[in-house]
């Protein structure tokens, strides 16, 4: 199947064309065409999916043929958990919307940064990709009406809910309007995800892209069981090793995100970190880093590490294991996207094992496990 047999307009083709996006991914086949149907739908699939083009390539096609509201009262609301991914999601919108013959304005709104220039870049924006705290600052300081929202799109809205954003969310929905299209799109389908569909969606086309154990096929995984004190000597082993030039290490906070890249840099291994205690600017200077190759080792935690999206990221590294086996299926994901091969490598110290091995069972997958004590590290 192609992007043609979809219903999206003829811009939007032909910016897909000329960006080499020649087929649908699942999640796209079945909920691009429920979008321009009008229909409410609640979109189920793993990270890295294809999720977002699955609703904004319908959305913009939508918005053609829509007239122009009143100035600062916007068309459609995205909601997202973090400011990583209200960029990359924005950029999605702002790439495509680029190629049509009228471009349609879009924005990323988040707090952490001076709300004035977002206030006055809110002139004529169609399309706002908001986190909940800063799109309730602009709603009272009147920089932006949500009165003629149409569209409406929950995006991660599992990671929405585990993070808090339940109280905000609810506030921000008094304030839309009762007709409207409702997307909700989520990794899983947990119970506050079904509670939420019951508020928020009427008749919903459900999509549920089963995750397939197979889907790991392509992400070659190795463990090393290594005591805590020599993960440092260890990762360091692996990256001069392997040559690894572009790699994506995980770890549990932002103070080890600093300890761990600091500690690279003196053995001559150049790396970032990237946390919620740097600024907006620096966090989104270092992200940028990273996706050009211009950074080759980036440390983060897995809030932060939302906003990498990387087509063929090669290898990404566990220093540190998630608590959720959730997370650590989206750690590995960030590797071995769009048919690429990827590596996932897991530093697991003894005190870890047992969860690792919950980890596995819930993946439905075991990873070969390499004691590290023979190994020579300097």
């Amino acid at each position: 199947m192609s992007f043609t047999s979809l219903g999206l307009s003829s811009g939007i083709l032909n910016a897909l064309y000329q960006k080499d996006f020649l087929s649908p991914y699942p999640i796209q086949k079945e909920v691009i065409p429920q979008v321009l149907k009008g229909e409410d739908v609640l979109g189920i699939a793993k990270t890295g999916s294809g999720k977002t083009a699955s609703y904004v390539l319908p959305i913009l096609t939508q918005l053609q043929n829509k007239e122009i509201g009143q100035n600062r009262h916007v068309d459609v609301l995205i909601l997202v958990p973090t400011r990583e991914l209200a960029v990359q999601v924005e950029s999605v919108f702002s790439t495509f919307a680029a190629s049509l013959r009228e471009p349609i304005k879009s924005l990323a709104v988040f707090g952490g940064v001076s709300i004035n220039p977002q206030m006055i870049a809110l002139q004529n924006v169609r399309v706002l990709v908001a986190t909940p705290g800063r799109l309730l600052e602009l709603v009272e300081s009147k920089a932006v009406h949500l009165s003629d929202i149409q569209t409406l799109v929950l995006d991660e809205a599992d990671k929405m809910l585990n993070l808090g954003f339940k109280d905000e969310m609810n506030r921000i929905f008094k304030l839309l309007p009762k007709c409207r299209q409702n997307l909700l799109f989520s990794a899983t389908l947990s119970k506050d995800i079904s509670e939420i569909k019951t508020v928020l969606l009427k008749q919903p086309v459900i999509v549920n892209i089963e995750e397939e154990k197979e889907a790991f096929d392509q992400i070659k995984q190795i463990a090393y069981l290594v005591e805590e004190e020599k993960k440092g000597p260890l990762l360091r082993y692996i990256i001069k090793k392997d040559k690894l030039k572009q790699v994506l290490i995980f770890v549990s906070s932002g103070h080890r995100a600093d300890a761990v890249a600091s500690k690279l840099v003196k053995n001559g291994i150049f790396a970032v970190s990237i946390h919620g205690k740097q600024s907006q600017g620096a966090r989104t200077k270092v992200l940028n880093q990273f996706k050009n190759g211009k950074i080759s080792v980036l440390v983060a935690t897995d809030l932060l590490a939302r906003g990498v999206d990387i087509e063929k990221l090669p290898c990404v590294i566990n220093y540190e294991l998630p608590r959720s086996p959730k997370d650590y299926i989206h750690r590995i994901g960030r590797t071995g996207r769009a048919d690429a091969s990827g590596l996932a490598i897991s530093l697991v110290a003894p005190e870890e094992e047992h969860h690792f091995k919950v980890i596995q069972k819930k993946m439905g997958k075991w990873v070969d496990m390499i004691d590290s004590t023979n190994i020579k590290l300097k």
